[in-house]
């Protein structure tokens, strides 16, 4: 009790609570309202804290059974936080644009990591040397378009088991794809986020640099924590499905 206190002490410090006019908001978010404060709405941070508790549930038993999350948030205020901790965990992650097929064309993605592993391997042994000069610029191009679509990617062999987005009103593209595929997904998302794509909603203000940050940083300390802990391989099972 006096720790979901704290939490909601803290996620009030940080204006989890803001969300946006009543104009703006999407139906499906209703029952998270607490009320309007001049003209904006505001969370109801008992269910926020309540909804982070059960989404941090959820990425324990990821964790403890090494399921892969695969981090989305490519709007400014998410990248940075999204990136530490995506990388923090060893994680895949989006941190920019969605590029349409990553998940259900990952074979035709999977070839586009394997070619940016493969001629970052060569520069980095000097192997290009054997190349024009023409041609060197032109691999060295291609490595830094790959890097910037699908860096955040590399290493990622396989469909990841899980996905933690910010904002899925500018993720559309990375929900439809989860949802196609039957992946559960975890995301923190503002009053005029359509919930009905999002398995896990961890509904606070996500154009909020430091309550991304918290979000992140909570995410990150669960999964690390609980890093091959789970021992009943059927709870999982029915977590993420």
């Amino acid at each position: 009790m006096e720790e979901n206190k704290s939490i909601i002490d803290t996620l009030f410090k940080l204006g989890a609570h803001f969300g946006y006019a009543p104009s703006r908001r999407h139906p499906s978010v209703a029952r998270y309202i607490f009320g309007t404060k001049g003209g904006t709405e505001l969370f109801d941070l008992e269910q926020t804290a309540d909804s982070l508790a059960a989404a941090l549930e959820v990425v324990k038993g990821l964790a403890g059974s090494r399921k892969t999350i695969l981090f989305v948030g490519g709007k400014a205020e998410s990248r940075e936080p999204l990136k530490r901790a995506a990388e923090r965990l060893n994680l895949p992650y989006v941190a920019s644009r969605w590029i349409g097929g990553t998940l259900t064309n990952f074979s035709e993605i999977k070839k586009r990591l394997n070619l940016l592993s493969e001629q970052t391997d060569q520069r980095e042994k000097g192997e290009l040397s054997k190349f024009t000069k023409h041609e060197r610029l032109l691999i060295d191009r291609n490595i830094v378009d790959l890097e910037r679509m699908f860096g955040g990617l590399k290493g990622m062999t396989k469909i990841p088991d899980a996905m933690f987005v910010i904002d899925p009103g500018h993720e559309k593209g990375a929900i439809a794809e989860a949802i196609q595929l039957n992946i559960p997904v975890i995301a923190l998302l503002n009053t005029d986020c359509d919930m009905s794509g999002v398995t896990y909603p961890i509904p606070a203000n996500d154009s909020s640099f430091h309550v991304i940050s918290y979000v992140l940083d909570e995410v990150a300390k669960a999964y690390e924590q609980n890093l091959g802990t789970v021992t009943n391989p059927e709870s999982l099972a029915a977590q993420t499905n």
